[in-house]
């Protein structure tokens, strides 16, 4: 999770750790931009940005789950990929 805040703030780095329904999220301006949950398995990233980046949504697609749900499975999180993420969904996010 220290890794994933890291990557989370280099991308965003005026981004606010909260907690929203009993997970680490990150806000930008008292919005909710990225929740993350670690399971036995894989760790959680949710939402799934929107589609409109061909080459970010491929690779992607190999680790949605159900719900808008990203599953990164242990140990190898590809942690560079959680920051194509972030970066996504702050490009796409509305204004405030």
């Amino acid at each position: 999770m220290e890794e994933i805040e890291r990557r989370v703030l280099l991308v965003a780095p005026g981004a606010d750790r909260v907690i929203r329904y009993d997970m680490p999220t990150w806000q930008v301006e008292g919005v909710s931009l990225v929740h993350v949950a670690a399971w036995k398995q894989h760790v959680s990233l949710y939402p799934v940005p929107p589609a409109g980046d061909p080459d970010l949504d491929a690779d992607l697609a190999p680790y949605a789950g159900a719900k808008d749900t990203l599953k990164l499975p242990y140990p190898q999180v590809d942690y560079a990929l959680i920051e194509r993420v972030v970066r996504r969904l702050l490009e796409t996010r509305p204004p405030t």
